[in-house]
């Protein structure tokens, strides 16, 4: 489970206690990148604290890392998205050193989180607001959904791209 931008335990208790609970007893890994320590820090098994207004330059980051190491769903992407040869040619500028100037994520760290997110057999993005309410909030979701769809988390049960909002 990826959370960023939501302060999930303090603007959607019921979520974030069924997030604590697939950590406890589910084993689900959870990262967090926010660069707020929120409950839900606590549960985590990576925390990544990226600079405010660089979300679109951490997920190419970890967009990169995983076309880089082959970590992407082929079959996924040949049957249900378009254009992915344009997106590993713009992630290719986006290589951890260069993500970390940009957000001061640690290389390693932002290699570590990608890796997590890729190999999972499903896994999940949670955000809210804090990807939204951005002059590039756009762009911040349609760069989650083409983390979601590289690695085919899209369509299954416990994967997606996952807003927490009030009119869910």
């Amino acid at each position: 489970i990826l959370v960023t931008g939501s302060n999930t335990t303090e603007a959607h208790p019921v979520i974030a206690a069924h997030i604590k609970r697939a950590v406890m007893f589910n084993k689900a890994k959870l990262i967090i990148i926010d660069p707020r320590k929120i409950d839900l820090v606590r549960f985590s098994t990576k925390w990544l604290r990226q600079n405010s207004g660089t979300d679109v330059a951490w997920i190419n980051g970890m967009l990169n890392v995983i076309i880089e190491e082959g970590l992407y769903d082929q079959s996924f992407i040949d049957q249900f998205c378009e254009n992915f040869d344009e997106l590993k040619d713009i992630v290719k500028k986006y290589n951890p050193k260069k993500v970390e100037e940009i957000t001061s994520i640690p290389a390693q760290d932002l290699i570590d989180a990608a890796r997590i997110y890729a190999k999972a057999e499903r896994a999940s993005i949670v955000y809210a607001m804090g990807i939204t309410q951005h002059a590039n909030g756009t762009d911040n979701v349609k760069s989650l959904a083409n983390l979601a769809m590289s690695c085919g988390n899209v369509g299954k049960e416990g994967t997606g791209v996952n807003p927490l909002r009030g009119q869910n």
